[in-house]
């Protein structure tokens, strides 16, 4: 995905905003996840989003995104943002996430995705290190879980 950062998405420094930069990779996080479903899907978690380097009005801002690993219902997507400067064509790595996506059907439930095909020992290590961010983020969501319910116990 390619798109030229216009005025409109900066800030007054002409910097591209960070949260146009996080709809972007929801988008492109998300076409990666339906062209290997074929189903509707829904964000579930973003992960370690790092804004490494600003992107100018007038770059051009690439994004990249591949599934890592599928799991019953949902994938995790790497999505890499990078710039290019116009006029030299130079290239840097500004902006990186994991994303995790939930399928669903029309109603909202959850549907079965398919199992993505590890051709390398590349996709391999990738799909055992998006396992290990699964089992975290599983984790977090029921310490969260946790903390709510005692909340909502003492102030209940």
């Amino acid at each position: 995905m390619v798109q030229v950062v216009l005025p409109n998405d900066a800030n007054p420094l002409g910097f591209i905003l960070g949260g146009s930069v996080m709809h972007l990779i929801d988008i492109a996080g998300a076409i990666a996840c339906f062209r290997h479903t074929r189903q509707r899907v829904v964000t579930a978690a973003v992960d370690g989003l790092q804004f490494l380097h600003p992107i100018k009005v007038g770059d051009l801002i690439l994004l990249r995104a591949q599934v890592t690993a599928s799991f019953s219902t949902s994938l995790e997507v790497e999505v890499r943002v990078l710039c290019e400067e116009t006029l030299t064509g130079v290239r840097r790595l500004t902006s990186h996430a994991y994303l995790t996506f939930v399928a669903v059907d029309a109603d909202g439930r959850r549907v079965n995705v398919p199992e993505l095909v590890l051709e390398t020992e590349h996709d391999q290590r990738r799909a055992a290190a998006a396992g290990a961010r699964r089992e975290q983020r599983l984790r977090a969501k029921a310490q969260l879980a946790s903390i709510e319910r005692e909340l909502l116990d003492e102030h209940g």
